[in-house]
């Protein structure tokens, strides 16, 4: 049992970011998340800094494709996002325009 924080959460098993909780996070880290919806934790590194609050991606994400975080499409990827990158307005774009 990990009685430890997380580093990330998950809210929704199908998402494809993270949420970044915690201050200081280096291109390199090992994280540890929690899975909310179905109480598990998963671990991943990350490939870029990722400031407090900030999404990073769960797995590859590629081009044009959705970008799903808290079960919900928040937008699509404007360039392939390799799993562990940093996900933020430099390459995501709202679905709406």
């Amino acid at each position: 049992m990990n009685t430890l924080p997380p580093d990330f959460l998950v809210h929704d098993d199908r998402d494809a970011v993270g949420v970044v909780v915690v201050e200081g996070v280096a291109a390199g880290d090992d994280l540890s998340g929690w899975v909310m919806d179905c109480d598990k934790t998963i671990n991943l590194a990350v490939n870029d800094p990722i400031p407090l609050g900030h999404k990073f991606a769960l797995r590859d994400i590629r081009n044009g494709e959705s970008i799903i975080k808290y079960g919900e499409n928040i937008g699509h990827a404007v360039t392939d996002i390799p799993k562990g990158d940093h996900v933020h307005v430099h390459n995501v774009k709202t679905s709406k325009w």
